[in-house]
């Protein structure tokens, strides 16, 4: 039986969205955490720009990081701009990390963001993913059910 699916977190603002990560891994849970910006960081995300595409979530000691996520240098910046794929710490809970650490090294389990959006109260925060990998007839199956419910809508609309 599924498990049920979690609350949706408020997302005043998404600012970067990783589509790909749903079609390539089952998502068993999620999770909020903030994330530590500098301040052209900050400016660069507020203006929409960044991507998480190709980035990923390590649990490194008792901290856990956002490694190759891009957020471009913000334009007006002077010296005091970031590094554009730094490795970025993630805010957590220490009972989140443990249980975190206990799944990806016993379940061999992933954990990568999903998104990065501002909250109702203007905070920077990442949605993280803990997931397991698909494999190749997981994904033409996701295919397939795609295909039928994009079908089901196109008969739906003609029937009127």
């Amino acid at each position: 039986m599924p498990k049920e699916p979690s609350a949706p977190f408020d997302k005043a603002k998404v600012v970067a969205e990783n589509r790909r990560a749903r079609f390539d891994y089952f998502i068993e849970d999620r999770f909020e955490a903030g994330i530590s910006l500098q301040g052209t960081e900050v400016k660069a995300l507020r203006i929409g720009e960044g991507s998480i595409a190709e980035s990923y979530a390590t649990v490194d000691g008792e901290e856990v990081f956002l490694i190759n996520a891009s957020i471009p240098q913000y334009k007006s910046g002077s010296w005091m701009n970031h590094d554009p794929r730094r490795k970025r710490r993630l805010l957590l809970r220490r009972r989140e990390i443990n249980k975190l650490t206990g799944a990806i090294h016993r379940q061999g389990l992933t954990l990568i963001p999903l998104s990065i959006y501002f909250n109702a109260n203007g905070k920077a925060k990442v949605e993280l993913g803990l997931a397991r990998g698909k494999k190749v007839h997981d994904k033409r199956e996701t295919i397939k059910e795609r295909d039928w419910k994009r079908d089901q809508a196109r008969i739906m609309r003609a029937r009127g």
